[in-house]
């Protein structure tokens, strides 16, 4: 590791919050990238650093240079630009960044490769940790609903599969853990 913050800094970063769910994949996975506990902490508190400090997506511009691709999407009424990193500790996905027009960032997660084949999920036993995306898991099982995250780089989604309810959990749009569920979502 050096002393620049750039992708391999940035998946530590994205690391330290995946370890609330996966602690001995995070492990595995910063070593992996050669950091030590101390690299990652440092890591982590420069990126706290640069949120308080530049704007979204000034931000990963500055860390993760210029993007893999850029695109322009329309979601419903909104026109926004998606920009696409690669991410080294998961080649088969990308870094996803959506930005409005004036450059602030709607959503920032973990998306599938364009190209790169997805997971079969045809079954919550498919659902282990880190094997799917937010979005890969809700058309799956659609109907999925969103829930309310437990922080701002979190996301929930209730779904039924084999007639019973679960609730997946998820850090920068990667799939953590599977738990049953309250309800099955209406559909």
């Amino acid at each position: 590791m050096t002393g620049t913050f750039g992708p391999a800094a940035f998946q530590l970063v994205l690391l330290r919050r995946m370890a609330d769910f996966q602690p001995d994949l995070a492990e595995e996975a910063r070593h992996r990238l050669g950091a030590t506990l101390a690299e990652q902490r440092e890591a982590n508190k420069r990126w706290q650093a640069m949120v308080r400090s530049r704007g979204a997506l000034a931000r990963y511009r500055s860390m993760l240079g210029p993007p893999e691709s850029a695109a322009h999407r329309r979601i419903g009424d909104l026109e926004c630009e998606a920009l696409l990193w690669p991410v080294p500790l998961w080649p088969d996905l990308r870094f996803e960044v959506l930005a409005a027009p004036d450059g602030a960032v709607w959503n920032e997660w973990l998306v599938r490769a364009p190209g790169a084949p997805g997971p079969v999920l045809e079954s919550a036993r498919d659902l282990r940790p880190w094997s799917a995306t937010v979005d890969e898991v809700a058309r799956a099982f659609a109907p999925a609903r969103p829930l309310e995250g437990t922080a701002p780089t979190r996301w929930r989604l209730a779904f039924a599969a084999q007639g019973r309810p679960y609730v997946a959990q998820f850090t920068y749009g990667l799939l953590q853990e599977v738990a049953p569920g309250p309800a099955a979502p209406a559909g």
